[in-house]
């Protein structure tokens, strides 16, 4: 995401999203269970640092805040202001001293080194996933991806195509078959875990359109 124009072009969709991309984020805080894998297979302890890139409104932050505990520390970063507002008012309704948000481009982080690094829903939106999730994979020994993986039953499918053509500049998705830039890009981000990381391990959620990878150093 590097590029500024395909940049702005993110950063403008999620401002027109931000109000209903937060109630739909926290409304499905649990559905089929992937966020709870996420953070289960992030291995967290008490006193780590874990960043999130692509946070958005915070919707995962009350999960790994409690993981690392008082002592630990959670990062957020994501490209888009208006996300970062709400995710800034949830943290201060929460009184978090140890939770920091950074409006930053995950492409190039702003971070040096962490003890895990969470993304969910971000490497579709990234033109070469494969290289951004290598230069994830060189700040910490644990990186956790959650991403679409259209490969489920039809009506599922059918879903997440409607998905990707409310907003066709999230994806890069005009004029393609949307469905399978979704599974070439999720296929890319796997494959930077397992060019970087000594073990990678993947289940899928959700009828198949979610996969949840995890690499580890």
């Amino acid at each position: 995401m590097s590029d500024p124009a395909h940049r702005r072009r993110i950063r403008e969709s999620y401002r027109r999203w931000a109000r209903l991309y937060d109630w739909f984020a926290r409304a499905t805080t649990d559905v089929g269970g992937v966020r709870a894998a996420c953070v289960d297979a992030l291995e967290l302890d008490p006193g780590d640092t874990v960043v999130e890139f692509g946070c958005g409104p915070g919707p995962n932050l009350p999960a790994l805040r409690e993981a690392v505990g008082p002592s630990g520390r959670v990062v957020g970063v994501d490209v888009t202001d208006r996300m970062l507002d709400r995710a800034r008012r949830l943290v201060a309704r929460r009184g978090w001293a140890n939770v920091s948000l950074v409006q930053a481009d995950a492409a190039t982080p702003p971070i040096e080194s962490a003890d895990a690094v969470l993304s969910t829903f971000v490497t579709s939106l990234f033109p070469d996933p494969e290289v951004v999730v290598r230069e994830w994979c060189g700040l910490a020994d644990t990186v956790v991806l959650a991403s679409f993986a259209p490969r489920g039953n039809r009506l599922a499918n059918a879903t997440l195509w409607a998905f990707t053509r409310l907003s066709t500049e999230l994806f890069d998705a005009s004029g393609t078959d949307a469905l399978a830039q979704l599974d070439r890009r999720t296929a890319a981000a796997r494959s930077g875990l397992e060019a970087s990381m000594k073990q990678v391990e993947s289940e899928t959620y959700v009828f198949g359109t979610i996969t949840v990878s995890a690499g580890y150093r």
